[in-house]
């Protein structure tokens, strides 16, 4: 893994697009947890369009997984509602290629499996709130340990659509008890990013049966007197999608986000050309 080179300065100053072109250059492969602070991170769905309306319908009703905040058009490769230069080829650190619901290939470019008939749909990640976490001086343990999210497989039944249906993923952050109710209240405010915790405390409540070994991302320590809080996750549609056997999907490795440049806290998930205004008044 290739991490951003400190003559870069720390990868949560740089910009968005700055960010996108490392990355589209093969200079970053890794996780995105950190990165661009300030601005969207989304989970990857991109299906064919012929499935793509039942699973529009499914995000709609499951929209703590499935925030959608984003679609492309059919056959294209840009989201222009999320950055003016987003390649969805190969913009993302990484890629998982399923076809039939097996696994393929793990990717950092999907040129060579692109087609006419995919469309790319764009959901919300809870990395986005974490910065607001931290700048409420909520500590957020996966960033302190350089570590992915840690991410866990749960009996929570979603509300299916079409072919897409089965259980809920979440992630975990520890947080001291009396630091709870300020990590929700703050996470609320970002319903395109998950929004607030699903659950509080006992793992097994939710079928986790042990937290040092999450399904996805990496173990992270939870330390005396801190109680495990667990967000609703983008990895819930990857296995949805895997579940559902399609001919062809395609998603983002856990963890490896494609960042926009629509602001974290934007009441609207529209991205402004900041060109925009100059151009408008020349005309």
């Amino acid at each position: 893994m290739v991490i951003l080179s400190k003559t870069d300065q720390d990868g949560a100053s740089l910009s968005s697009e700055a960010i996108r072109r490392r990355i589209r250059t093969g200079a970053h492969d890794g996780h995105t947890a950190g990165l661009a602070a300030g601005k969207l991170q989304c989970n990857l769905a991109i299906l064919p369009e012929a499935y793509a309306l039942d699973f529009l319908r499914f995000c709609q009703r499951n929209p703590k997984p499935c925030p959608v905040v984003g679609v492309g058009d059919t056959g294209s490769h840009m989201l222009p509602t999320l950055g003016r230069d987003i390649d969805i080829r190969s913009d993302v650190p990484r890629y998982r290629v399923f076809k039939e619901g097996a696994l393929v290939e793990e990717v950092t470019d999907i040129t060579s499996h692109w087609a006419d008939d995919l469309v790319t749909v764009a959901l919300g990640c809870s990395f986005t709130f974490e910065n607001a976490l931290i700048r409420a001086g909520i500590p957020v343990r996966h960033i302190e340990m350089g570590r992915n999210v840690p991410m866990y497989r749960t009996n929570i039944d979603l509300v299916p659509a079409g072919p897409f249906g089965g259980q809920m993923v979440v992630t975990m952050r520890p947080l001291k008890a009396d630091q709870i109710d300020a990590a929700r209240a703050i996470s609320a405010k970002y319903p395109q990013a998950h929004g607030a915790p699903i659950a509080i405390g006992d793992p097994a409540a939710i079928g986790i049966s042990d937290l040092s070994a999450p399904d996805y991302g990496d173990p992270v320590d939870v330390k005396p007197g801190e109680v495990p809080v667990y967000w609703a996750c983008g990895v819930t549609p990857q296995n949805v999608l895997k579940a559902a056997k399609l001919p062809i999907c395609i998603t983002h490795a856990p963890g490896h986000m494609l960042i926009t440049d629509v602001a974290e806290d934007a009441e609207t998930t529209i991205y402004q050309d900041p060109n925009q205004n100059e151009k408008t008044n020349k005309e």
